[in-house]
């Protein structure tokens, strides 16, 4: 195998693939990356046996070939050499040879028919989507899977399409975010739940562009394709849950208020929520509702702290105990300028949403105060 590349076309291909590498395993097939040319295109692949990428790059091939070789020292020594074209060469002794302007590497090579076949996947199920969408709705919602591995269902996104609308879920037992977006064709409905580890390295691959990614989906597998790169992974089993179902569809109080306000108030406040001495305490903070005045307070043993706004609202007086980083991690997602933050009871859910837009709901459940 002999071929050359500009550093920069193979640097963006070993950083998109290198996000499948197996970290921690008993095989070390799975730590390399497998380089296999094809006419003139070399293509690398990685695969930890629940997430698989593969990136195709243009390169001069002199000799056809395929080699595996360890993904972090291959990666590194790319990384640090010079910006120019760089050439490739398996040795006698079947080691890589990496050659750039005066540097000269040779990295010892695994057997490339031992590293695992990609899930060849026979898709049911598509949508398209421009890639700007795809990382927008996974910003909007990845902060809320859950971690909680003894409900694995909860670990991943919830990508539903349904009525010309694509909806993409997370819920962690005490939050949830919602986004949809129509589409311009009509597709076949479908469900799947996309484990959330592979929707962040999705995240990192796809660009703020109007380029399509087309997902497709089969009984228990995912496949993100793009002009140059394919991402498989598995899907979760389970039932997910009816979310629809669970966000309140009516208010007793609401506030209407400027969304970086808002967030610089809650922002100054979680310094003192989040400093306590007794740092496995969680000190939530108060949320009070008067007439055409909110106030955020918090009190613990480092300090306390209040923030008053004078807003517009509606409905009955209220006091409510709230975690300050599920109000956070939802405002920093909002783009809009202005937003609608609803409450039922002190023991009920809050909705916060757009006020001019209906393609983004966050829940979150309330914290009991003590007395």
């Amino acid at each position: 195998m002999i071929f050359t590349c500009e550093k920069e076309k193979i640097l963006k291909a070993i950083n998109s693939v290198v996000k499948g590498v197996a970290s921690k395993t008993t095989m070390p097939i799975l730590e390399g990356i497998l380089i296999q040319t094809n006419d003139n295109e070399i293509k690398l692949t990685t695969y930890d046996l629940e997430i698989g990428i593969e990136y195709v790059i243009e390169s001069n091939v002199e000799v056809q070939g395929s080699t595996v070789v360890n993904a972090i020292m291959f990666s590194e020594i790319i990384r640090k050499l010079p910006d120019t074209e760089i050439s490739f060469k398996i040795n006698e002794n079947n080691l890589l040879e990496i050659e750039c302007e005066g540097s000269l590497y040779k990295l010892a090579t695994m057997n490339p028919e031992e590293f695992p076949e990609l899930p060849k996947i026979d898709i049911e199920n598509y949508v398209e989507l421009e890639q700007r969408t795809l990382k927008d709705m996974i910003r909007k919602t990845i902060f809320a899977v859950s971690n909680e591995e003894n409900r694995p269902i909860f670990t991943g996104c919830l990508f539903e399409v349904s009525n010309n609308k694509i909806n993409v879920v997370a819920i962690d037992g005490f939050r949830l975010g919602w986004v949809n977006n129509y589409l311009n064709k009509e597709y076949k409905d479908f469900t799947a739940v996309i484990p959330g580890k592979t929707l962040n390295e999705v995240n990192k691959i796809v660009t703020d562009s109007f380029e399509t990614v087309k997902i497709g989906v089969s009984k228990n597998q995912a496949l993100f394709e793009m002009e140059n790169c394919k991402i498989v992974t598995r899907l979760l089993d389970g039932e997910f849950l009816n979310y629809s179902s669970v966000v309140p569809k009516n208010w007793e109080t609401r506030i209407r208020v400027n969304k970086n306000i808002f967030q610089n108030c809650f922002e100054r406040i979680s310094l003192i929520s989040s400093s306590s001495i007794e740092k496995e305490k969680k000190y939530p903070v108060k949320v009070s509702i008067d007439i055409g005045k909110v106030t955020i307070s918090c009190t613990n043993q480092t300090g306390d702290a209040k923030e008053e706004m004078y807003i517009s609202t509606e409905g009955k007086n209220l006091e409510i105990g709230v975690n300050p980083k599920y109000f956070l991690d939802a405002l920093k997602v909002i783009d809009d300028e202005e937003i609608l933050v609803e409450f039922g009871t002190s023991i009920s859910p809050c909705v916060i949403r757009p006020v001019d837009s209906e393609d983004y709901t966050y829940m979150i459940l309330p914290i009991r105060m003590k007395e």
